[in-house]
């Protein structure tokens, strides 16, 4: 080990891996926006399609698919799911017909008021101020940047230029 590095008794010991803290955080965060998302008739991957859409609309199912890290055939399902809730759009594309479009019908627009108050909520229910959730995403966003680097796959997604993205 350099010196300045402490040393870990067992660097195999499940306490100690970055992987299981940042899977039950996630499992952990998500059921904690489960109430606060049910009265809004949405589950966590629908809130962060729309919470895309609120910022972008509208996307291209690829542009969609590349800046949420989601699969299309992942993706798809959801769609489906916000467009028969009556928040979204799918449409062709004029211009080529190939590329799907989705956008924000006037209930998708108006659901962004309701759901204004989830980050303040989301604070609350974790126990955590807004500083704190800053170095947080601050440094959930240099894991992810560095995991990305190191794959591929990650470096194709940036590749596409979606907004938000580089």
């Amino acid at each position: 080990m350099s010196e300045g590095t402490p040393e870990i008794e067992d660097p195999l010991a499940l306490e100690h891996q970055v992987c299981f803290a940042l899977s039950v955080a996630s499992r952990s965060v998500i059921a904690l926006y489960r109430p606060v998302l049910e009265p809004l008739g949405l589950t966590h991957p629908q809130y962060l399609v729309m919470l895309a859409l609120w910022q972008f609309a509208p996307l291209s199912v690829k542009e969609l698919s590349a800046l949420l890290e989601l699969e299309p055939a992942t993706l798809s399902p959801l769609l489906k799911r916000l467009e028969a809730s009556g928040l979204v759009l799918r449409e062709r594309a004029a211009d080529d017909e190939r590329r799907l479009l989705i956008s924000l019908t006037p209930s998708g627009r108006a659901l962004r008021e309701q759901a204004e108050s989830i980050p303040s909520r989301m604070m609350e229910r974790l126990g955590m101020d807004v500083s704190d959730l800053l170095d947080l995403n601050a440094t959930l966003n240099r894991i992810i940047s560095a995991a990305l680097s190191t794959d591929p796959d990650g470096a194709e997604q940036r590749r596409l230029g979606v907004p938000g993205t580089a």
